[in-house]
């Protein structure tokens, strides 16, 4: 028996109460609240034009949290083309001040170290202690396999704890 296509009502109900935890998913894994929210309110759109067959809401919800980590690891892309580029044109370009501002030295050096790790294990991390996902979850959210998801955030973890405990935060 086909899965039913989503219909507009239920896009619009899972709109209003996954938009905050989708933006701070996106948010977390491109390090850019704007192009966060557009990311998701893409992700939103394309739901809408599309009807994907995902069945029922929780299935939806999985649906556009893999969109989520599919298109940021796609602006990541895109963003890391732009400074290479841009990094020939200014070799000594500095990062942004207001980051330093709006933060506490801990979080930053969280965040740094999280943005140091590759993007698989950052996209685990995210998902599981972020957006407290589960492994099964992670799992269909990602398209890997559970054991996939234990062994990656194991190596995630280590590999935080060990550049936040020697200060090096380099990954």
């Amino acid at each position: 028996m086909p899965v039913p296509a989503v219909t507009a009502d239920e896009v619009v109900t899972v709109l209003h109460a996954q938009w905050t935890p989708l933006v701070r998913l996106a948010t977390l894994l491109v390090d850019d609240q704007e192009a966060a929210r557009d990311l998701v309110q893409d992700c939103y759109e394309a739901v809408l034009r599309l009807r994907p067959e995902v069945g029922d809401e929780d299935h939806l919800v999985a649906y556009l949290r893999r969109a989520v980590v599919n298109r940021a690891r796609s602006a990541l892309r895109r963003r890391g083309i732009v400074l290479r580029y841009l990094a020939k044109l200014r070799p000594h370009s500095a990062p942004p001040a207001d980051r330093d501002l709006l933060t506490a030295e801990a979080h930053r050096e969280l965040l740094g170290a999280l943005d140091r790790l590759p993007p698989r294990q950052r996209e685990v991390l995210v998902l599981r202690y972020y957006c407290e996902l589960g492994e099964a979850e992670i799992a269909r959210t990602l398209g890997i396999p559970p054991g996939t998801v234990k062994s990656t955030a194991h190596r995630a973890l280590a590999a935080l704890r060990r550049r936040m405990k020697d200060g090096t935060h380099e990954l």
